[in-house]
C-alpha cells in the first residue's frame, strides 16, 4: 500500500530565515493515488506579522489568526496524520524550508526533502519551457479551479492531488472537501468522506477553427529548425532540454 500526503502551506511571507512563519496548513490523503477522503488542516497563529504581500495573496489577516493555535500545538496532530506517508508538495523547498523552520524552534528532527515528491520538478520535467504554476496545470489538465480566488492551504492541496494523478498519468476518481468545519473553531484534525465528482469526459474534442491551425502552422515555420516545437512535431532530432 501507497499512502501519500498531498500538502501545502500559507505563510507569513517568503522568508523563514528573517522570520516568517507557517499560518495554515492542508493535507488531504491519498492511497494508491486513490484520495480517501481523510484530510488535515489547521490555522496557525504565527506570532509574527503577516506581511502586506502575504495578505494580498491567502487573505489571513494578523486579526483572524490571532485567536489560533500556535504551532507547537498543532505539531503533533500534523505529525500524526503524515505518520510514513510520502509527502507530495508543488514547490517543495519552500514548504519544506518553512516546515523546518517551524520543528527546529522546537528542537524536533527536520523533514527529509529527498523523501518529499515535488510536483513542480515533475511538472517541468513533463512539461519542458512551460508555465507550471498550479493554475496552469488545472488549465493544461481541464481541473476545475474557480474556487481558488485566493490560495487556501487546504483548497489548494485538494487540487494539487487532482494535478499530481494527471502528472502521473493516473486516473482521478473523486475529491470533494466542500464540508468544512468553521474557520471560529479550533479544529487540529478534520476527517471526513469524500463525495463522488462526476468524470470529465475524454479525450476533448478540439475548438481550433481551421484559419487558426493554419496561422499557427505559418507561425511556427518562421521558428526554424532547432525549435521545441520542430521537435514536438518531429522535424528536428534536438532534444529537449529542461527549463
Amino acid at each position: 500500500m501507497l499512502r501519500e500526503i498531498v500538502l501545502d502551506t500559507e505563510t507569513t511571507g517568503i522568508d523563514h530565515g528573517k522570520g516568517d512563519r507557517v499560518i495554515e496548513i492542508g493535507c488531504v490523503e491519498l492511497v494508491n493515488h486513490v484520495p480517501t477522503g481523510r484530510f488535515y488542516h489547521a490555522y496557525i497563529n504565527p506570532e509574527f506579522p503577516v506581511s502586506p504581500g502575504a495578505f494580498g495573496v491567502h487573505g489571513l489577516s494578523n486579526e483572524f489568526l490571532a485567536d489560533k493555535p500556535v504551532f507547537a500545538s498543532v505539531v503533533e496532530a500534523f505529525a500524526e496524520f503524515v505518520g510514513d506517508g510520502r509527502m507530495v508538495i508543488h514547490n517543495a523547498p519552500f514548504d519544506v524550508g518553512f516546515l523546518n523552520a517551524e520543528y527546529a524552534r522546537l528542537g524536533r528532527p527536520p523533514l527529509v526533502l529527498a523523501d518529499v515528491v515535488d510536483t513542480l520538478s515533475l511538472a517541468r520535467r513533463r512539461h519542458p519551457g512551460a508555465s507550471n504554476n498550479l493554475d496552469a496545470l488545472c488549465s493544461r489538465y481541464g481541473i476545475d479551479n474557480s474556487r481558488r480566488t485566493k490560495h487556501g492551504a487546504l483548497l489548494d492541496a485538494e487540487i494539487l492531488a487532482e494535478v499530481y494523478i494527471e502528472l502521473i498519468g493516473g486516473k482521478q476518481t473523486g475529491l470533494d472537501l466542500t464540508v468544512r468545519p468553521s474557520n471560529r473553531g479550533i479544529p487540529i484534525l478534520q476527517t471526513g468522506t469524500a463525495a463522488s465528482r462526476e468524470m470529465r469526459p475524454r479525450p476533448f474534442l478540439s475548438r481550433l477553427t481551421e484559419a487558426e491551425r493554419a496561422a499557427h502552422a505559418a507561425f511556427v515555420e518562421t521558428l526554424g529548425e532547432d525549435t521545441l516545437w520542430s521537435v514536438y512535431l518531429g522535424k528536428a532530432e534536438t532534444p529537449l532540454t529542461k527549463a
